[in-house]
């Protein structure tokens, strides 16, 4: 974020959970595998985390 990255995903794959790292924005854990979308970053890019598991 320090260098301008405006969107971080870290996937932690045996708890099967994904931080969502954004400016400003406090860091953001979700539970579960489903979708991520590249939100404002990379419109209408979208990581089916389903097919990692």
């Amino acid at each position: 974020m320090a260098n301008g990255c405006r969107l971080g995903w870290l996937i932690d794959l045996p708890n099967q959970s994904t931080y969502i790292y954004r400016p400003i924005l406090a860091l953001q854990e979700v539970t579960g595998f489903g979708q991520l979308s590249g939100e404002d970053v990379l419109p209408g890019f979208v990581l089916d985390l389903t097919t990692l598991i």
